[in-house]
């Protein structure tokens, strides 16, 4: 069911890779509630071609960036306006890997070339869509920027590795900018740390699936999934949440706050 709550708005949706992603769920949702959006990721990505197929559902023209390139952000935001004709009203940074991760290299023998490439990418980027954004003027006043993080930022995660690292820079960079940003121009930003999702970049952690079957028997609600999420990044790039700011906000069906449950306990007892 749509609402409207987008009815009007503009955005940047970044990091839609295939239909398992989260991005690609915002994309949708964003749209049903009467956005209009650009679609950006990587080089390598668009080749892939999948995009094509969200962005045609969508309305929304491709513009690619590697957010490792100030260049190729600017540039972005520069076709961005003049796409819209003027400026946009929320972007979602759903961007993250690791090669450590997908090279299995435990964290105590990080690559750290590896490392500097993995935190530019998932983590600094956040540092430069903003940077970007503000010397372009490109978000309206009480604009909305979200970037998807998770617990591991907060708690240790046995093979999450550098990402944890990552992560936990990237919600650093939203509570920065969240305030400058929001003394400058009204915008907010915040992160979601949403439950483990079963995307391409979570397969890639080892263990990924012990990871949901143990939030699941944690949560007191279950697993938030990927269209669940989508909800609730609407809800916040919507004037509904005009007030929330600098957020590291749970989106995880109450694993966050769970000591431990029943269920933990009967499997352990085994």
């Amino acid at each position: 069911m749509a609402y409207n709550l987008l009815k009007g708005k503009k955005g940047i949706i970044f990091g839609a890779l295939n239909e398992q992603s989260i991005a690609w769920k915002v994309a949708q949702r964003a749209v049903q509630e009467g956005a209009e959006i650009v679609l950006s990721n990587a080089p390598i990505a668009l080749r892939m071609g999948e995009l094509n197929k969200l962005a045609e559902e969508c309305n929304a023209p491709v513009i690619g960036a590697d957010v490792t390139n100030n260049d190729d952000i600017n540039n972005l935001f520069t076709k961005t306006l003049e796409h819209f004709g003027g400026k946009v009203d929320f972007i979602l940074h759903s961007i993250g890997m690791s090669v450590n991760v997908r090279k299995n290299i435990p964290y105590f023998e990080n690559n750290y070339e590896f490392t500097h490439k993995g935190f530019d990418i998932s983590a600094l980027s956040l540092h430069r869509i903003l940077q970007a954004a503000m010397k372009h003027d490109a978000i309206n006043e009480w604009g909305s920027v979200l970037a998807l993080s998770y617990i591991a930022a907060q708690r240790y995660f046995p093979g999450y590795n550098d990402m944890a690292d990552n992560k936990a820079v990237l919600e650093s960079i939203a509570r920065n900018f969240g305030y400058e940003y929001g003394m400058a121009k009204k915008v907010r930003v915040n992160t979601i740390s949403q439950s483990p999702t079963r995307t391409t970049a979570g397969s890639g952690v080892k263990g990924f699936d012990g990871f949901i079957e143990f939030a699941e028997k944690m949560s007191p609600l279950g697993n938030a999934d990927a269209d669940q999420c989508a909800d609730y990044c609407v809800t916040l790039f919507s004037d509904l949440t005009k007030m929330v700011t600098m957020q590291n906000l749970y989106h995880d069906g109450g694993f966050s706050f769970t000591g431990v449950t029943q269920a933990v306990i009967d499997q352990m007892a085994k």
